[in-house]
């Protein structure tokens, strides 16, 4: 019965492969067409809480579809000459405008402007701020046309002179200082431009959100091909060169270098290790049969993320490229683990029966450790969780039921194997006197840890990205540059509805007004300034007197002022007409330049209700914490310092992942104890882990490397790949002797895992780059520690291939 169950009969029936082929296929198949639908993203806001508080949750909002995640700063520099950086400056903008992939497209130039100055000019006393009942006094009256008399004289006369007869108190004049930013760069041949440099400048905000980046890169792109087709024809000398920064440009980047990254390492990596293998085994068929659990494990893997979460982060795809670190190890085992079977076709019912069940421990402790994460309250850290577990256990899967179909005895070529095993045999033999040595070693380690404590762990969430230094200075010159807003400290207003909005965000204003007037804002932008509440606007038109009593007022206001009220006819009819006016809405905005700018600065949440954001511009005197006291009572307001909280937020995804690893490890030495049924051979089990784990973290004390949340992932990765190792060494110390192709497997598995990862520790990407540098010595020291501290195990002879 035993022998019908294993097949120690003979190796697999034909049907039985067929079947088993088929089914592997037909996962792997399913597994393509799930990734091929898969959306991948980069945005930090994946490493945001799921379940957020109320700042959190405008910080994720932000980072997701706010400006700030959809703005893009332009510098357009060098070429011939300022009319040529402007000529292409205007081609840029227009060509961007056309493309209706953005909402917001500024550069100073103000020819589109005009259909929108002529509907400001019309609805100038519903968005006035000037439009006071005391105003329109007789005394008001006068003193708002005497300062606007004062006015021709300075260079704004030109533009306010023919307005006069119709708009003696200015109002226009008004609205248009009010819509001025406050730090907005100089203006040269109709455009903006530097101050500091020969570069046309330009802002402009994606339509897209700034998590959409598909729809960003089709934006970039087209801003791109605007810009060549502007300077279509040029000779080289003489052209400008594009400067294009921001959000949507870093989230691009990010994807496409991890992406890039990821592709490179594991084709790298794949001839490394390919190159391995075949010194190894002398066998293409097993080089390639060696690489189906890894291909296995990537596709499960990203697929069950896929479903899972709906999209894949760039992080966990570049995690994915970790995984043949470990999962190769699977195929490894069992290639030369199936060897030497007394029956040809054998092999892998006896690797079923004697070493598959010390890999399936080893993969319950990894699958164990690895579900804490799956539980985090971080999206970011759960992918990782969830990738891992199902990589693994679909790689381990393929091994135990594809391979026997394809490899039944395994490996048959020796390759560079006997040298292996005979290497294996020395440190086995050599180790042990070392182990006191060692555990010394470990010892000083972990005092050196414990006296660093939490410095040691002082990384932060700005360590995860992969944006280059030089693309961040590039950022920060553009910034500058144009003047945009500090990004730094956010003021969201909320609403049950657009016009509660907008009131609430009207009380907020009317604070940071005096904020300004104190000198420590240098000024802001607000919605409101285009599109006041309902209730503003009628009160403004309430304060406009009637045809009879404005013209008696006007009469007295203008005695002896060179502007006599005889020319004021035309100011008369507009105020009459005002009156009569329906209130301006949002919808009443759409399509034109003013709507763009509503769109920027308001936005129905995506749970309801509305939000408006005010940019700040801080003054020299600018405390954030003297805002918040400023701002205090009023309704529905959030000011969020944004350093402040993603380093609350750290710390906090920090806590969680330190106390999810260690309940991960909990549940590892409780399986483990189940399992071993011994608390002495649990201890032998564990101790080399704990040690590996200890001695890599002094190591990075004694090197100064800041730690973070990956370098924890990356422990946990040394506990996953290390436990193989230990088991393997836990079962030849129960058999009292060690059979060299069972250390010729792990010493070839371990130089693998530790190539692998030797590899991802010199990424670009500090992601990467932080997981391969705690894995790499950790693995090999969890081998070399499992050797040392195994007692009594005495190498036999390799069987023969």
């Amino acid at each position: 019965m035993r022998a019908r169950e294993t097949g120690e009969g003979g190796p697999p029936s034909w049907q039985r492969r067929a079947l088993v082929l088929m089914v592997w296929a037909l996962v792997l198949l399913c597994g393509a067409l799930q990734i091929a639908r898969t959306q991948f993203s980069a945005d930090l806001s994946a490493f945001l809480p799921k379940s957020p508080d109320v700042r959190q949750q405008v910080l994720i909002e932000q980072l997701q579809s706010g400006v700030a995640s959809r703005t893009l700063m332009l510098g357009i520099e060098g070429g011939a000459s300022v009319e040529q950086r402007a000529a292409v400056s205007r081609a840029v903008a227009k060509s961007m405008r056309e493309s209706r992939l953005f909402d917001l497209i500024q550069n100073g130039d103000t020819g589109d402007w005009s259909e929108a100055g002529t509907w400001v000019f019309e609805h100038r006393y519903q968005l006035s701020p000037g439009v006071r009942p005391e105003q329109f006094t007789a005394e008001g009256l006068r003193d708002a046309i005497y300062e606007t008399l004062s006015m021709l004289g300075t260079p704004a006369g030109n533009a306010i002179k023919p307005l006069l007869d119709r708009d003696p108190t200015g109002e226009t004049q008004r609205i248009a200082v009010e819509l001025t930013p406050a730090s907005a760069p100089r203006s040269e041949d109709g455009v903006w431009m530097s101050r500091n440099a020969p570069r046309a400048l330009m802002i402009a905000t994606t339509r897209a959100a700034g998590s959409d980046l598909d729809a960003q890169a089709v934006a970039i792109a087209r801003v791109h091909a605007a810009f060549d087709a502007a300077t279509q024809g040029m000779a080289e000398a003489d052209r400008p060169k594009l400067l294009l920064s921001g959000p949507p440009v870093f989230s691009v980047l990010s994807r496409d270098k991890i992406k890039t990254e990821a592709i490179h390492l594991a084709i790298i990596g794949g001839i490394v290790m390919g190159g391995l293998l075949l010194l190894a085994f002398a066998s293409p068929r097993a080089l390639v049969i060696a690489f189906l659990p890894v291909a296995t494990g990537v596709v499960v893997g990203t697929a069950a993320v896929s479903v899972v979460f709906g999209s894949v982060h760039g992080m966990t795809l570049g995690f994915g490229s970790t995984l043949i670190g470990e999962t190769v190890d699977y195929a490894i085992y069992y290639l030369i683990q199936a060897r030497g079977a007394a029956v040809a076709g054998t092999g892998w019912a006896r690797w079923r029966e004697v070493h598959w069940p010390t890999v399936r421990l080893g993969l319950l402790t990894s699958v164990c450790g690895f579900a804490a994460l799956v539980f985090s309250g971080f999206p970011g850290l759960a992918q990782l969780g969830v990738f891992s577990i199902a990589g693994l256990v679909a790689a381990a899967l393929a091994t135990r039921y594809a391979l026997p179909m394809l490899a039944p005895d395994g490996a048959t070529g020796m390759g560079m194997r006997k040298y292996m095993a005979h290497a294996a045999g020395m440190l086995v033999r050599g180790l042990p006197r070392l182990r006191w040595v060692l555990a010394g070693l470990g010892a000083a380690a972990l005092v050196l840890v414990i006296w660093q404590g939490g410095h040691l762990w002082r990384a932060d969430l700005g360590a995860m990205s992969p944006v280059p230094k030089s693309a961040q200075q590039l950022d920060e010159m553009l910034r500058a540059d144009i003047g945009t807003g500090d990004g730094s400290t956010l003021v969201v207003v909320y609403g049950a509805d657009e016009e509660t909005a907008l009131r609430n965000t009207e009380a907020a204003t009317a604070r940071l007004d005096t904020l300004v007037d104190k000198g420590e804002l240098g000024g802001f932008e607000a919605v409101t300034r285009v599109l006041p509440s309902i209730a503003t606007q009628a009160a403004r038109l309430a304060s406009l007197p009637e045809g009879e009593t404005l013209r008696t007022r006007l009469a007295e206001a203008t005695q002896g002022s060179p502007l006599p009220a005889a020319r004021l006819g035309p100011f008369l009819a507009d105020v009459e007409a005002a009156r009569k006016l329906a209130p301006v809405r949002r919808t009443d905005l759409a399509g034109g330049p003013l709507g763009s700018v509503v769109n920027t600065l308001m936005y129905q949440r995506p749970g309801g209700g509305w939000s408006t954001l005010v940019v700040l511009h801080p003054g020299a005197k600018f405390d954030a914490r003297r805002l918040e006291a400023a701002l205090a009572g009023v309704p529905e307001v959030q000011v969020v310092d944004v350093g402040r909280e993603l380093a609350g937020l750290y710390q906090r995804y920090l806590h969680e992942a330190f106390v999810q690893v260690l309940l991960g490890a909990l549940a590892v030495v409780v399986l483990l104890g189940l399992y071993l049924r011994s608390g002495r051979r649990l201890l032998a089990v564990c101790q080399p882990l704990l040690f590996a784990v200890v001695l890599t973290l002094g190591g990075m004390a004694v090197l100064q490397v800041p730690l973070g949340i990956l370098h924890l992932v990356g422990l946990l990765l040394i506990v996953a790949v290390g436990s193989n190792y230990a088991l393997f060494f836990d079962q030849l110390r129960m058999a009292g002797r060690a059979d060299e192709d069972t250390l010729a497997s792990l010493m070839l598995a371990n130089l693998t895992t530790v190539v692998s990862f030797g590899l991802i520790a010199i990424s670009d990407i500090p992601a990467l780059s932080s997981i391969g540098r705690v894995v790499a010595p950790g693995a090999l020291l969890a081998l070399l520690l499992s050797a040392a501290f195994a007692r009594r195990v005495v190498p036999t002879p390799p069987a023969r291939g």
